[in-house]
């Protein structure tokens, strides 16, 4: 089949540095779709019908013309945080030819000679600025794609406060073009000063000799979380991830979530982890608010309202984790239902009512129950003892793959 769509990735160098095919493809194209600054970059030899994209953003205008000689315009590489990746995900490969400029972070890791393999990149295009929090670690170099000219001070700001001020900064503004600059400095010093909406960030982070080290790996500090008690405790949160097994695109559900721990700290395992927390009360809401903020999952999404009733409608998870509730009529049944095969259910208990509702669940469905005793040296007088915290009976069970 003969392509009908052709994406065509222009850089800030316009139209003269494209490809032979992607101006033959523009030269040939009845209808040419894009944001305004790509549009003007075509010269008056191009006769296509030029169309802009609407507001909100919609690709129905593209599919509708289904068989025309269609290009899209993107900027740089159309399938990088581009619309060349919504349009594959409903236009079939055949149908469609993709012809890609470098991209912005192609062109940044070039200028500051940083190897791209080796860099992290996040969009902050219409996504909250609090999900870098989850990317801040001493010596990892980072290309942020900007939303306008006003994020190199909002990501100052942010690094300032999480305690990466000595991190160096370099905006570098219309790569490619004749208008190409860069801005030096580090967060410490930077100034509110004007920066083109067509930016991309890099830092090199840097962390500030007080700033606490915050790992991927389960079991952050109890002090990384504001909690009003409830919490699941550092080791016990470990262990329990640990039989949770996040892996990448998995979705969690965190019933009777509390500070949002678990959903937290299994969203920053990959960036592709989701989770819902589920929690009635609303001083903890605005605890888990707060917190997945904090850590860089703004995307955890709280769900208000107590197990079982507000389970209903949710998306099928891969795993569910019950910290809270296992006692109240229908929630582990519930879990259990909605759960896809093959996926894992691990619950908590701390009293004796909680602990034989498992016992029970066990006997009908199997699984593994482990108690957790954890044990802290704390001052006795002029010595030290044990305080011996209260005892964890956990349930971990995988639900077979042809129930």
């Amino acid at each position: 089949m003969t392509p009908w769509l052709t994406v065509v990735g222009i850089g800030e160098d316009g139209f003269k540095g494209l490809g032979k095919h992607a101006r033959r493809a523009l030269m040939g194209a009845s209808r040419i779709i894009g944001g305004q600054r790509q549009l003007e970059l075509l010269p008056v030899c191009i006769r296509g019908e030029r169309q802009l994209w609407p507001s909100p953003f919609s690709l129905a205008q593209v599919l509708e013309r289904r068989g025309e000689a269609v290009c899209v315009l993107a900027s740089g590489d159309p399938m990088f945080y581009g619309v060349g990746a919504s349009l594959a995900r409903q236009v079939p490969t055949a149908e469609m030819l993709i012809l890609p400029a470098p991209s912005s972070c192609s062109l940044a890791a070039a200028r500051l000679g940083w190897p791209l393999q080796d860099v992290v990149t996040v969009s902050l295009v219409a996504r909250p600025l609090a999900a870098l929090n989850a990317q801040l670690f001493s010596g990892v170099r980072l290309l942020l794609l900007s939303n306008d000219g006003e994020s190199p001070a909002a990501v100052a700001g942010l690094l300032r406060e999480r305690g990466f001020g000595a991190s160096r900064i370099s905006v570098l503004e219309h790569l490619g073009g004749s208008a190409e600059r860069r801005i030096d400095g580090t967060a410490d010093d930077w100034r509110d000063a004007p920066c083109a909406d067509l930016n991309v960030i890099a830092i090199e982070c840097l962390a500030d000799s007080n700033t606490p080290r915050l790992s991927r790996l389960a079991g952050l500090p109890d002090s990384a979380f504001r909690h009003d008690g409830q919490l699941t405790k550092r080791d016990v949160r470990a262990i329990t991830l640990a039989r949770l097994a996040p892996t990448p695109g998995e979705l969690l559900w965190d019933v009777g979530a509390g500070s949002g721990s678990i959903g937290i700290e299994w969203m920053r395992a990959h960036p592709s982890c989701r989770a819902l927390a589920i929690e009635a009360d609303d001083g903890r809401q605005q605890l888990i608010e707060h917190n997945r903020d904090a850590l860089g999952v703004p995307g955890l999404q709280l769900i208000r309202g107590s197990a079982p009733q507000a389970l209903a409608g949710l998306e099928r998870p891969d795993a569910i984790f019950i910290g809270g509730g296992v006692t109240r009529e229908g929630v582990l049944d519930t879990c259990w239902a909605q759960l896809k095969p093959g996926g894992r259910l691990v619950a908590n208990a701390v009293t004796l009512q909680s602990e034989t509702t498992l016992m029970h669940f066990r006997e009908r469905h199997g699984g593994e129950l482990t108690r957790i005793h954890v044990a802290q040296a704390q001052p006795l007088g002029e010595f030290d003892t044990w305080r011996q915290a209260l005892p964890i009976t956990l349930l971990d069970l995988v639900k077979p793959r042809d129930a």
